[in-house]
């Protein structure tokens, strides 16, 4: 299973559990449904921050080369939306038979609540990996800054010409002119007949 898809499924199985509670609970509390709002938003949005400051962790200790780390903008993007789809089908599906789940029509729960989770998965995740890699870098050592020819040696085609092997600016015995480069030029006395004419 892909890490988007396990994230998207958590985070659609939260939202649902989410929903249902709001729609427990605001009819239990009828007075304090802002605040049981508010309050269950706040929660799933903690969970999102700590699952992304838990990769973001993760992913510093894996990768000490910022340059080389996973791409986790891309993963929690596809977790937002894929949760927020489906949650909102999913309640839509419950709230046709249990009535007392605040839900909208299929195309706004889809859409819009869609929208909204998965920008709220998005943004807490992506906040708390750059806080958990924040965390592991500021302990790691400053590593020497290495140059490109160092780090990619075993790899350069031309690593041989350059180490000092064969020189063409040598001068042979027949030729008094020094050679500057692997292709023979024609000297104006052996150029072909066509040229001369």
């Amino acid at each position: 299973m892909s890490k988007w898809l396990l994230r998207g499924l958590v985070f659609a199985a939260l939202m649902v559990i989410v929903r249902l509670l709001q729609g427990a609970m605001i009819n239990a509390w009828e007075t304090r449904a802002t605040l049981i709002s508010i309050t269950l938003v706040v929660a799933y949005a903690v969970a999102a921050f700590i699952w992304g400051l838990i990769d973001g962790r993760g992913d510093a200790r894996n990768n000490p080369d910022p340059d080389r780390r996973s791409d986790l903008a891309m993963t929690w993007l596809l977790s937002g939306l894929f949760a927020g789809v489906v949650s909102g089908l999913v309640t839509w599906l419950i709230g046709m038979f249990y009535k007392n789940l605040y839900v909208e029509a299929l195309v706004s729960e889809v859409t819009t609540f869609a929208a909204f989770t998965a920008l709220l998965v998005f943004l807490l995740a992506i906040l708390g990996v750059a806080i958990g890699r924040w965390l592991v870098d500021r302990k790691t050592p400053p590593r020497p800054r290495q140059r490109e020819d160092d780090e990619r040696a075993d790899t350069d085609v031309f690593a041989a010409v350059r180490s000092g092997g064969h020189d063409d600016s040598t001068t042979t015995d027949d030729d008094s002119e020094p050679r500057t480069g692997p292709v023979a030029t024609q000297t104006a006395t052996e150029q072909r007949p066509e040229q001369r004419a």
